[in-house]
């Protein structure tokens, strides 16, 4: 079930949909972790065309939210279905750029409209076929009309650099949005969902060795390290159209943090949205596992070099995060400053 991220052995889970982690070798020797995808994408057969090329009309997604998992994507999901300038799809995560769509998830339970019939029947013609296809990718938004919309999967925060850049350069006003976490908090987050759902095995919380084999586990590990994630989607994505927001202001103020982010996606803050709060959490009353002081010391002690790395990618509430667990970032920025023309080849840089 788990694979030794140093030696690059694969998981079994979805071999045949999910992109499979394999290892390169650079020129100086030094291993480079890749996602190598098991199925041909049409973006690779018309390369030229598609990055001159763009969605036109109202048949295209206005944004996307690249994660992170655990970090407020269903806060955000129920936030925009209830506002009035949004058409949400019936799905919150499409999935379509890792997993083809191919995804058992029932839809949200609400009045199914023809927009919501329309759509789930182009989205099971779509992920029909074993290949990524932008041009009707884009067509499954064509219910919204004039209203916004978009595609919230989390774990498009793991696509590689390839799919990215293909993805931005075909819809090159593509707004994305990434909802940072502090690392530590994220994943016991993510491992209780986990153990809630069954999808991993229960394991005494207690015991610091069986809490670092969960850590490892690659479907966490991928998902825990925002600086990189962050780092690679700026690469592909014009600055006025990324935003990194944090789930610190979700908790701290809830209603500012969505007016900023509909600010940021074009439509108006002021108009009301229903009943819907802006502290609404509908996972709130979710069993969690229970984090001892000396467990969340070693699972700290574990993700230190992100802590910091968070501090100098994200800035903001990130520049807290290792101080909550007594790390100093002075001395990391110190280092940023005596390195920073060898830094400026690292993957993790913008």
């Amino acid at each position: 079930m788990y694979m030794n991220a140093r030696l690059g052995h694969a998981p079994r889970i979805e071999q045949a949909l999910c992109p499979v982690l394999a290892f390169g070798l650079k020129k100086e020797h030094k291993a480079e972790m890749r996602w190598v995808w098991p199925f041909k994408a049409r973006v690779s057969d018309n390369r030229d065309k598609e990055e001159k090329s763009s969605s036109t009309g109202d048949g295209r997604p206005d944004f996307l939210c690249v994660g992170a998992q655990k970090g407020g994507t269903s806060w955000l999901y129920q936030q925009l279905e209830s506002h009035p300038d949004f058409w949400t799809p019936p799905i919150k995560e499409l999935h379509y750029f890792d997993k083809l769509s191919r995804i058992k998830q029932a839809p949200p339970p609400r009045h199914r409209d023809e927009r919501d019939l329309c759509f789930l029947e182009s989205i099971k013609s779509l992920s029909a076929r074993p290949y990524i296809d932008l041009e009707n990718y884009a067509r499954l938004f064509e219910p919204k009309r004039s209203l916004l919309s978009g595609d919230i999967s989390p774990t498009y925060s793991m696509l590689n650099d390839e799919i990215i850049q293909r993805v931005v350069s075909y819809f090159p006003n593509l707004k994305v949005i990434f909802l940072a976490r502090d690392p530590v908090e994220r994943a016991w987050s993510q491992l209780s969902m986990g153990v809630r759902l069954g999808m991993i095995s229960r394991f005494d919380v207690t015991d610091v060795d069986e809490v670092i084999r969960n850590l490892l586990n690659p479907g966490v590990l991928s998902l825990s390290h925002p600086s990189k994630i962050v780092a690679r989607w700026k690469r592909y994505v014009h600055p006025d159209r990324f935003r990194i927001y944090f789930f610190d202001d979700l908790e701290r103020n809830p209603a500012e943090l969505r007016c900023s982010i509909l600010h940021f996606l074009g439509c108006d803050p002021e108009k009301p949205s229903g009943r819907l709060r802006a502290d609404h959490n509908s996972d709130a009353n979710r069993k969690k596992l229970r984090l001892t002081d000396k467990v969340r010391s070693r699972v700290a002690q574990f993700f230190r070099d992100e802590l910091k790395a968070c501090a100098a990618e994200l800035g903001g509430p990130a520049r807290e995060w290792a101080a909550r667990y007594g790390f100093s970032v002075l001395c990391f920025f110190a280092s940023l400053a005596d390195n920073f023309d060898l830094l400026l080849g690292c993957d993790w840089l913008a």
